[in-house]
């Protein structure tokens, strides 16, 4: 029992040497019955040091020979009241010391001891020792997020002034849920700085801090940071497309109001509802544009959108706008197509008031299989007089319109005439 006496006054010391045990639970209850010729432990003799997440025993060893090892019995207070749960077998008698860790911080606990032979009867076990946890230990002092960054959010804070901390745990929540989720683990204890990045624009994020010590012991949660992202430019205003230019669509539009826009980006597409593509982009100094299109009457849809510094580009909520290059003048009507004595009237209507001008093609079947064709240009009226024509020829004569910017309308139907051949005479 002497022996069982001397145990070293300095604990913190014993606990680094060899012959050391860690807990591993193998949660089985008290048994019922014990071995009454082993002598209890002496829970007088158990010393304790609490830590965080976990606790320190030392005791004296049995000195029963027949005694192999121990048993640790465990209760969680609050959860278990004092219902003892083994929790650790420690299979050398000259053992004197165990770490039981992964406890909850700020927890009183129960523990009780016993010492076992090697059939596995074991004796009573001690009378209860009550060792409460330490609770968490405080985050950082100073935690600040830096809004209006692209996607993105800065957050600084101050080093930990424990030097048991080896990294912090950064933890986010926005409007849309109210559970914290961890993002990046930030290595070092003078690390001061962490960027969220893809972030959504113009979104609200709040942030908080949780130091982490070499032995995976996390603090209490930081004050809470809110930071914005920064928004969207907006959109441009007024956009005008032209309806009545040959082969081109003019854009005009007006600035967004975004201060610091440095491009827009034109996009077209074929449907107002079609997919649009990128046409090209312009600096923020230029408000229009012409789209040079090689056909008549083409129509086109438009979205503009605002591009700022940072490549942050608007939403494009603009309801497209539609353009288009001007159609075709309309063709003429053939009002006459007549011989008259030795030659071909063609008489007709305008269209459209858009015509300047008129070109006649006149057809000549030279052959079954051939035939020429031949372009009178420029007619400025509504009557053309073909004297050019033999008799007993056919001829085939349409008509199209020119307007003022060269584009040439579809050709009328054929008109056929054929000079008669004279009688024979006999």
């Amino acid at each position: 029992m002497k022996r069982l006496l001397k145990i070293t006054s300095s604990i913190v010391l014993i606990l680094f040497i060899s012959g050391c045990s860690i807990s591993n639970p193998v949660s089985q209850k008290v048994p019922q019955a014990f071995d009454q010729t082993i002598e209890p432990m002496d829970a007088s003799l158990i010393k304790t040091i609490p830590d965080m997440n976990s606790v320190a025993f030392e005791w004296g060893r049995h000195e029963n020979p027949s005694v192999v090892g121990y048993n640790l019995y465990r209760s969680n207070l609050q959860k278990d009241g004092d219902k003892l749960i083994k929790v650790a077998t420690i299979k050398n008698r000259f053992i004197t010391h165990h770490v039981d860790p992964k406890l909850d911080p700020n927890t009183q606990y129960l523990y009780a001891i016993s010492a076992y032979k090697e059939d596995g009867n074991e004796s009573q076990i001690s009378k209860s020792v009550s060792v409460q946890t330490l609770p968490l230990f405080e985050s950082v002092s100073y935690i600040v997020a830096i809004s209006n960054l692209p996607k993105q959010i800065k957050i600084l804070w101050r080093p930990h002034t424990n030097e048991r901390v080896k990294s912090y745990i950064i933890e986010r929540t926005d409007s849309s849920t109210t559970k914290w989720k961890e993002i990046a683990e930030v290595q070092g204890r003078l690390s001061v700085e962490y960027i969220d990045e893809g972030l959504g624009s113009n979104e609200i994020y709040t942030y908080r801090i949780k130091a982490v010590t070499f032995d995976k012991i996390a603090s209490k949660p930081s004050e809470m940071a809110k930071a914005n992202t920064k928004p969207l430019p907006e959109d441009i205003r007024n956009l005008y497309a032209s309806k009545n230019l040959p082969r081109k669509i003019d854009l005009t539009w007006e600035a967004s109001n975004t201060s610091d826009v440095t491009a827009y980006k034109i996009y077209i597409s074929d449907n107002v509802d079609g997919k649009y593509k990128e046409l090209v982009t312009v600096n923020a100094n230029t408000l229009n544009f012409s789209h040079l299109i090689s056909s008549d009457g083409e129509v086109k849809f438009y979205k503009i959108s605002s591009i700022d510094k940072d490549k942050l580009e608007s939403a494009m909520n603009l309801t497209p706008t539609m353009g288009a290059t001007l159609s075709k003048p309309v063709k003429p009507v053939i009002t006459l197509a007549q011989i008259q004595g030795e030659k071909a009237i063609l008489n007709w209507v305008a269209g459209d008031n858009r015509a300047v001008s008129y070109n006649v093609y006149k057809t000549i079947k030279t052959g079954f299989f051939s035939k020429k064709v031949e372009k009178i240009e420029n007619i400025q009226g509504l009557r053309f007089e073909d004297r050019d024509i033999v008799r007993g020829a056919e001829y085939q004569y349409t008509i199209e319109a020119i307007d003022q910017y060269g584009l040439v309308s579809e050709q009328t139907k054929e008109a056929r005439l054929i000079l008669p051949k004279l009688p024979e005479v006999k």
